[in-house]
């Protein structure tokens, strides 16, 4: 039982740090464009294709690794056997 918990507390903590980057990045996108399109005008149509064409592949990431964080939380538990020591070589006399 404390498997699962610690598994979900690791999935809940995953989940926030993949959005937090991926709305850092989004961001810092969103601004470079932003700021590229006020000093040249001409250009705005391009750079609004290329920043959503980078934003959709940003957020196809962070959806990917939501759905690998949470596979990892779910799945059940492994019994991993244990083998004994190695057995002893008797020594003849």
């Amino acid at each position: 039982m404390e498997y699962l918990a610690v598994s979900y507390l690791a999935a809940g903590l995953g989940a926030g740090i993949i959005v937090v980057g991926a709305s850092l990045g989004i961001g810092k996108l969103a601004a470079g464009a932003l700021e590229g399109m006020a000093r040249q005008p001409e250009v705005s149509g391009d750079l609004r294709t290329t920043m959503i064409i980078a934003a959709a592949l940003i957020e196809g990431f962070t959806f990917f690794a939501l759905v690998v964080i949470f596979m990892l939380a779910t799945q059940d538990i492994k019994q991993v056997p244990v083998q004994s020591a190695a057995p002893v070589a008797e020594v003849e006399k």
